[in-house]
């Protein structure tokens, strides 16, 4: 007879792993999408498992992902793990910048006006406009040749 193998697994918590008090969910331009995700813990924000500040690379971008957090005193209390994918990296900060948003929103109503205020419950709609037939773009005509 041939040896069965286990087929139990251990199943490892990490240290200071805690459930999420709420969560919220960023989108830019069509392709980018965060999903932002709040625990307790010291206002550490954390994107695809890295520091913020290495994930993103310029200061404007950083202002960009921590502009909630410095509207909302209370979100100093709290741990931000983001998961980001798709887009560039700017759609991508600006993905994180409403989901942070919404994720204080479902946390604690209270901070909707305040949020509001400084327009960052409001997504940015623009996208890329689709491909036309019989044209070489969204708007542009093929070269004309007169002769």
């Amino acid at each position: 007879m041939a040896k069965e193998k286990s087929l139990t697994h251990q199943i490892k918590i990490k240290k200071g792993s805690k459930k999420p008090l709420s969560a919220g969910v960023g989108r830019r331009k069509g392709t980018a999408v965060a999903r932002v995700y709040l625990r307790p813990g010291s206002g550490n924000i954390m994107v695809n498992r890295l520091d913020y500040t290495k994930y993103f690379d310029t200061e404007f971008m950083h202002l960009t992902v921590t502009h909630p957090c410095r509207i909302c005193p209370v979100s100093g209390n709290y741990d931000f793990d983001i998961s980001v994918q798709g887009g560039g990296k700017m759609g991508q900060a600006d993905a994180v910048k409403l989901g942070i948003a919404r994720a204080l929103v479902t946390f604690d109503e209270g901070l909707r006006p305040l949020l509001r205020e400084h327009d960052l419950l409001t997504s940015d709609s623009r996208i890329k406009e689709p491909k036309k037939y019989g044209r070489k773009a969204a708007r542009r005509r093929f070269q004309f040749v007169k002769r």
